[in-house]
């Protein structure tokens, strides 16, 4: 289970919900207004007071550090398991630590942890005496993760059949329906706990509304989520590495269980994108020594920065470790040895044919990947028509921006940082296109953010 010192996602918390009301509610209380003495522990419990319609708060400890999953108490009178406080709570843990702090848990919460835990070691003992009622946790265990994965493949089966309805009926009946069909269909999807395929499925609703071709982008998308779909359902008969991606795209929550790397770490690019319920902060670092780049992820609650921030153009010393799937970036940030400066690293870069390659490759492991991160040396941003690509200095071919680039103002920090010479640009190779995020210029100077 996830550790203490790994925070879990909002999606990953309202997986957890019992049914969409819980959800509603919990998301309601996943902000530091009616909570106080919150807190957490190394050992893995998290705790707090909620304010309710009584005159004394709702106690709410969580324990997160179960092999089994994690278990709840409230003092609430709510039936639901967890109930909206316990949800709340979580939500609350995941997206403000300043809110939810390290410390000691008082005596309410302590008490019911240590009982928890002493009564899970009598069973394990009693396995290990051959009391036969020590197979009972790992064995329900089982049964938890055998009712989710049910719950999923049902939820697969049903979006596949949605989407042979859609194409049945041809895809302008998906512009005559309305967004209002996607939101019906990704609530089916949450309340299946696949939260991947819920994302992706409330994608679908705009792209009627992106203009024209959108037909052809609407089919694309669809063949993706039926080869999602079909992926889960014979994820027996996969790689492990890509039976990891699959899990992953699923919404399946997991562990960053990758061993530690240590190394010194240039902090590339960093830039956040919001929902109505969560920012999201993106945060891409290079190796100096495994010249491997990686991307850490932080969140915060609707209307509130992430608290990890590190600026672009500084490095440090840190261990990171990797999150399952194949050719996945993602890393959780472990133990820093040193605090972050600045640094006269730079990654190597590349030629744009061999930045379109690498995204083809990458493809192999995961065809759901939107985009690579790679650094193209010595490109020089060109005018295109009504848009706007990176040349080769050196040679003839050129990677075209991506419309969200292009809108963007950066694109004239970049012009600006180029002046028409050869530059290095960090940044984000997909099917739409390269998205420029930090560049330097070709001789002596800092980096540039560009997002």
């Amino acid at each position: 289970m996830t550790q203490q010192g790994v925070r879990w996602t909002a999606d990953q918390v309202l997986a957890l919900a019992p049914d969409a009301a819980s959800r509603k509610a919990g998301s309601k209380l996943g902000a530091a207004g009616p909570w106080s003495e919150a807190g957490s522990s190394d050992e893995g419990t998290v705790w707090g007071l909620c304010k309710g319609s009584g005159s004394k708060p709702y106690q709410t400890v969580v324990d997160i550090a179960d092999a089994a999953g994690p278990a709840y108490k409230c003092s609430c009178p709510s039936r639901k398991f967890p109930c909206k406080h316990a949800l709340g709570l979580l939500l609350l843990w995941t997206a403000d630590e300043a809110a939810v702090p390290p410390g000691r848990a008082p005596e309410w919460a302590a008490q019911w942890t240590a009982g928890r835990r002493e009564r899970a070691e009598e069973k394990k003992a009693g396995a290990g005496s051959g009391a036969p009622s020590g197979s009972a946790d790992p064995e329900a265990a089982r049964r938890r993760a055998e009712r989710r994965a049910e719950r999923v493949s049902a939820g697969a089966v049903e979006l596949e059949q949605r989407l042979v309805d859609l194409l049945r009926g041809g895809l302008a009946t998906a512009e005559q329906s309305g967004y209002g069909l996607w939101e019906e269909t990704a609530a089916r999807m949450v309340d299946a706990q696949a939260q991947g395929l819920a994302g992706r499925v409330r994608e679908l609703g705009a792209i009627p509304s992106t203009g024209p071709g959108w037909p052809v982008r609407l089919l694309e998308e669809c063949a993706l989520l039926h080869l999602l779909g079909r992926g889960w359902l014979r994820r027996g008969r996969l790689s492990a590495g890509l039976a990891a991606t699959v899990r992953s795209r699923i919404g399946l929550p997991a562990s960053a269980d990758g061993p530690p790397l240590r190394d010194r770490w240039l902090v590339l690019a960093q830039y956040d994108t919001t929902d109505p319920r969560l920012t999201t902060r993106r945060i891409w670092l290079h190796g100096a020594d495994s010249h491997r780049t990686v991307l850490l992820l932080s969140y915060g609650a609707a209307g509130r920065a992430p608290e990890l921030t590190l600026p672009v153009g500084l490095s440090l010393e840190a261990e990171v470790s990797a999150y399952p799937g194949a050719g996945q970036p993602r890393v959780a940030l472990g133990e820093q040895f040193t605090p972050p400066a600045p640094a006269a690293i730079r990654p190597p870069g590349m030629t744009t044919s061999q930045a379109a390659a690498r995204y083809g490759e990458a493809l192999r492991e995961d065809p759901w990947l939107e985009s690579v991160p790679v650094t193209l040396d010595r490109v020089v941003p060109t005018p295109d028509g009504d848009s706007w690509q990176l040349a080769d200095a050196d040679g003839d071919a050129a990677l075209p921006l991506t419309p969200a680039a292009r809108s963007r103002p950066g694109l004239w920090r970049l012009v600006a940082l180029s002046g028409g010479a050869p530059v290095r640009v960090f940044g984000e190779c997909g099917h739409q296109g390269f998205t420029p995020l930090t560049a330097w210029p070709e001789g002596p100077g800092d980096a540039v953010a560009l997002c």
